[in-house]
């Protein structure tokens, strides 16, 4: 055991195949066979950078194709008449110029008054936004300002970063924060019901 290598020596170049039937190759494919430079990785290699070429390209013409419909979809948006002011005022009607007795002069001015009408709703939508907003921020002050909770979040930091390999020695701080937390919501929840 031991004194005979498992594997074939190096210097065998021929290979032999065994099968049922009786095959017969043409001594001209053997030669090209076996002078062919080509191997498995090379062939994986091209069979990898075909594939690689095939994707590629189809990303392209995926690209190309996307961004033609976008500018198409972008042209429609241009080319579309302006919908928002039939949307916010659908009962506001511009006169028309024949018909209305000061001409294309009045028919500016209708169009101005409009025009201020939507800035005006706008405005006011925006200052409604930014109302609610700071009402949030305040609450958020409030939260940040109570001096228990900054006092349990440093202690909690202040344990992590002493034992930055075992967190979980960290229970007790880590609790003590979440019940400041929680009086901290109770606070809040009474301050909104009541």
């Amino acid at each position: 055991m031991g004194q005979n290598s498992s594997k074939p020596p190096p210097s065998s170049t021929q290979h032999v195949f065994t099968s049922e039937s009786p095959v017969h190759f043409s001594p001209d494919l053997i030669n090209a066979l076996q002078a062919s430079p080509e191997t498995d990785s090379t062939r994986a290699k091209d069979l990898e950078l075909h594939i690689q070429r095939r994707v590629h390209s189809e990303l392209a013409r995926l690209d190309a194709e996307h961004s033609k419909r976008l500018t198409e979809v972008r042209e429609q948006i241009s080319a579309a008449p302006d919908s928002t002011t039939n949307s916010i005022h659908p009962d506001a009607r511009t006169p028309d110029q024949s018909t209305s007795p000061g001409g294309p002069d009045h028919r500016a001015a209708a169009q101005g008054d409009k025009l201020r009408e939507l800035s005006r709703a706008s405005v006011q939508k925006e200052i409604e936004m930014l109302q609610e907003k700071l009402k949030r921020r305040r609450l958020k002050e409030e939260v940040v300002k109570d001096k228990a909770v900054e006092k349990a979040k440093g202690e909690v930091v202040n344990c992590l970063r002493v034992n930055d390999r075992r967190p979980l020695d960290c229970w007790r701080e880590v609790e003590a924060f979440k019940e400041e937390v929680g009086r901290l919501e109770r606070e809040f929840l009474g301050k909104i019901m009541g």
